[in-house]
């Protein structure tokens, strides 16, 4: 029988009792093109490209790809479930804490 639990709270779900929601997100770096120009599409990029894959190669390093994406999974209960939906990023949760000025 599988074991699952509330990734947040941490209350167990039984499998076909308890309602169960799972929140996936991913996050990757956005990217805005920069404008292209009438220069840009005479010029034959494909000597550069393989000048950079051949320096790549020669030091080692490849494109840091792997910090890139990231994909999280994520188990709810049915009351957390409803708070993630009501605030997902957890912008009420840091607005409660009030610091005194020291």
């Amino acid at each position: 029988m599988m074991h699952i639990t509330c990734d947040s709270c941490g209350k167990d779900l039984q499998p076909g009792d308890d309602p169960r929601y799972v929140i996936k997100i991913e996050a990757f770096a956005a990217h805005d093109p920069g404008e292209i120009t009438e220069d840009d599409l005479d010029e034959d990029h494909l000597e550069e490209i393989g000048q950079l894959l051949l320096d790549m190669e020669a030091s080692g390093e490849g494109p840091e790809l792997a910090d890139a994406r990231k994909k999280f999974r994520y188990d709810l209960c049915h009351d957390c479930h409803k708070k993630f939906v009501r605030d997902p990023l957890g912008r009420e949760f840091i607005q409660k804490f009030d610091f005194s000025e020291n």
